[in-house]
């Protein structure tokens, strides 16, 4: 699937891989030695994430029912915990310096298509 910034309509990950079960969930991004560009990776649900065990750093993009950004983390490091965002039903990891390249801001709306 797609993530699409809509508001200039802009594709900003090509590949994205939903993990919407405790196990794709629980194994995320673990194991990969980095996150290719145009890849990312959709939690769902969610509204925390961490890095334990991660072997690079990343994006993320924390997103609400509406498909509207309420939370952003740029360049999160290994071993790091998210605080909870309670808005949030999901979040979108991608490559890092992502959100910087498209100027990905809270309030923002990202959809995501076949």
């Amino acid at each position: 699937m797609k993530a699409v910034l809509s508001k200039n309509e802009t594709i900003i990950a090509s590949d994205v891989y939903k993990a919407d079960n405790i196990i794709k969930r629980t194994l995320g991004l673990l194991g990969k030695k980095t996150l290719e560009n145009s890849k990312g990776l959709l939690i769902v649900p969610c509204n925390s994430i961490h890095s334990i065990g991660m072997q690079f750093d990343f994006d993320a993009v924390f997103i609400c029912k509406n498909q509207k950004v309420v939370y952003l983390i740029e360049k999160m490091k290994p071993f790091k915990v998210s605080p909870i965002i309670f808005k949030a039903i999901k979040v979108l990891e991608l490559p890092e310096g992502t959100i910087e390249k498209f100027s990905i801001k809270v309030d923002d709306i990202i959809e995501f298509k076949d």
